[in-house]
């Protein structure tokens, strides 16, 4: 069997690859919250307690993360467009068939398979990007999926309470699903521009999969992604409740705060794809100076009583940082991995985000119940002064490793 031509570089080129593996990623987080909104129906209709309407949400993440390093695997040995194909139908076909549930245990069986869908994505998405797109636009791809995600956490929530009033809850879901297929087909026609991962001529003396996962560099930046996620859940969580425990700020103020940390670390991800094409060799300076600006806006909202009106601003501020330091990670990360182990690596690592969001949430809550919420805001700044720590132990590590490996060479 014979290789497919490589296509005309170009950003054009770029552009549509971008176009395609973003569309796919912004249903993938669509997907992730289009349940939540519709809780209070389903538990009228199905008679669900919320403990069984989370458990719809928190099976779509748990098989979401359990998977992603064992599709990575595949990913790398078989290559990453059948994956991207097949999960992105099997995640939208799920989510449509959740029209005909019966009762709440459907709900569930089909949430399982839209997490095995959606187990893909990263991993097979970080694979196309590092193959398809040119170097020299790498970090700008990186940022607009991750802004092509987080748009798709935005605007589920409000899509999908629009469409149930408008054609009820069925109505809805069968719709958001089924547009679905027309990605799979966009990208089936398309496939020719996506490219996997270049893999190098096997010597026999390659690390194996495991080996790479468990080694250093790796294990600090899965440090690195989850202690950071571990941050943000803190920072979304609870910083509404905290500002007006502690300084008596009204909710809908504490709420603009909230909001401009999200608009700030969305936009912020576009910011940081430029940096991270523009400035090549010191990435990780420029996370140290950013994530550490961040940190300091966390604790001016802890620590520092503010008029009102700027309460939004530093919120802003520090999401911005926080979100322009995200793309250069994410360019560490891909520069960290071994040719042709993209796929397993990313599929790992991400793993931690949700893993992060998910540990966060209750020990603070406890804090906040035993009379302490002034420090809520300090532990997550040390959350992120943490994963300062990895990000530079996994890039001084992984530049060491490289070096070594070029005499060998």
């Amino acid at each position: 069997m014979t290789a497919d031509p490589p296509p005309p570089e170009g950003t054009g080129r770029d552009a549509r690859i971008i176009a395609l593996i973003g569309t796919g990623h912004f249903l993938s987080h669509f997907y992730m919250l289009c349940l939540p909104p519709l809780f209070l129906i389903w538990r009228e209709e199905f008679g669900a307690s919320y403990a069984e309407l989370g458990l719809a949400v928190a099976l779509m993440a748990g098989t979401t993360a359990l998977l992603q390093t064992p599709v990575g695997f595949w990913v790398d040995r078989y290559g990453a467009r059948p994956f991207l194909v097949g999960g992105t139908l099997l995640m939208a076909l799920s989510v449509s068939a959740m029209a005909a549930a019966p009762g709440i245990w459907a709900i569930w069986l089909l949430a399982v398979l839209s997490g095995i869908g959606n187990s893909v994505i990263h991993p097979a998405d970080y694979a196309i990007l590092a193959g398809s797109i040119d170097k020299s636009r790498m970090g700008r791809a990186f940022a607009l999926h991750t802004f092509t995600g987080n748009l798709g956490f935005a605007l589920a929530p409000p899509v999908i309470a629009v469409l149930a009033a408008a054609m009820g809850w069925r109505g809805a879901l069968l719709l958001v699903g089924l547009l679905g297929v027309p990605v799979v087909l966009a990208i089936l026609v398309q496939s020719r521009i996506l490219r996997d991962q270049a893999k190098p001529r096997k010597t026999g003396e390659e690390p194996s999969g495991r080996e790479v996962l468990l080694s250093r560099p790796i294990l600090l930046f899965f440090a690195f992604f989850l202690l950071s996620s571990m941050a943000g859940s803190g920072i979304q969580a609870f910083v509404i409740t905290v500002l007006g425990k502690l300084w008596g700020t009204p909710v809908a103020v504490a709420s603009m705060v909230l909001t401009g940390y999200m608009v700030g670390a969305t936009a912020g991800t576009l910011v940081g794809g430029w940096v991270a094409d523009a400035t090549k060799r010191n990435l990780i300076g420029f996370v140290v100076v950013l994530t550490g600006f961040a940190i300091a806006m966390i604790l001016v909202l802890g620590l520092l009583p503010l008029p009102e009106f700027l309460l939004p601003v530093v919120g802003l501020l520090g999401g911005l940082a926080l979100g322009a330091s995200r793309t250069p990670r994410d360019v560490m990360l891909k520069d960290a991995a071994p040719p042709g182990q993209i796929g397993k690596v990313f599929g790992f690592v991400s793993a931690g985000l949700p893993l992060g969001g998910a540990i966060t949430p209750v020990p603070l809550g406890f804090l906040i119940d035993m009379g302490y919420p002034g420090l809520v805001l300090p532990v997550v700044a040390a959350l992120l002064a943490l994963s300062l720590l990895c990000a530079g132990s996994a890039q001084a590590d992984a530049r060491s490793r490289r070096a070594a490996a070029v005499p060998a060479e």
